[in-house]
């Protein structure tokens, strides 16, 4: 669930600051180049454009170390991880000294590499197979809540691990959205330190921890 929180941090940044556009969501960035066809400023078609390609990018990155190392799970979870976090860190440096502002088209810059991080990590999720633990998209989540509920004359299997991931993102995003009203490079710092930390955990723990770090 560290990956679902660290998604929350950086969508509320993106949202709030960047130009309203999502660098982990990609439905919604779906729906805002539909706002290209029409007379529309309420977000930065550009900055859509640019996340939606920037992690396309990053899923295809992902892909290929997926196929590549897929033999060695640890190994291709610890390149992986790896890489956003150190995209992550640069991203956050750059923000934090000046070199990217994320007031002009520096953020652009900035959309871009998010996106990146976030197709790999979605790549890299995507191949656990475990529809509750999606790093990213809750809809099919909540409709396992809803679904598989006992209100509904289901088993209500899963059902704690279904909040979890919801609260966890939720959770990621409060503390996002609080943190940019001050400051955005401390927000994708800490970013960097969640998905380390996840990295650590699937790298160094035993399987089922592994598990429950997403």
């Amino acid at each position: 669930m560290l990956l679902t929180f660290a998604t929350g941090l950086v969508d509320a940044v993106s949202i709030l600051v960047l130009g309203h556009v999502f660098v982990a969501n990609m439905t919604g960035n779906v729906i805002f180049l539909g706002f290209w066809f029409v007379d529309s400023t309420v977000v930065d078609r550009t900055a859509a454009v640019i996340a939606f390609l920037a992690f396309l990018a990053g899923t295809v990155l992902g892909g290929r170390l997926a196929r590549h190392l897929d033999s060695r799970v640890r190994r291709w979870l610890a390149v992986a991880l790896g890489f956003e976090v150190v995209l992550l860190v640069a991203l956050s440096i750059l923000a934090g000294t000046g070199v990217l502002d994320y007031r002009d088209d520096g953020k652009l810059i900035l959309i871009a590499g998010l996106a990146v991080v976030f197709g790999v990590q979605n790549a890299t999720a995507r191949t656990f197979g475990i529809q509750e633990l999606s790093t990213t998209v809750l809809t099919q989540t909540i409709v396992g809540i809803g679904f598989d509920s006992r209100l509904a004359g289901g088993t209500g299997r899963r059902e704690k691990l279904r909040y979890g991931v919801v609260l966890t993102m939720l959770a990621g995003a409060v503390v996002g959205a609080t943190m940019t009203r001050v400051t955005v490079a401390p927000v994708i710092a800490l970013a960097a330190v969640v998905v380390a930390t996840a990295a650590a955990i699937f790298t160094l723990g035993p399987a089922a921890d592994a598990a429950s770090s997403r």
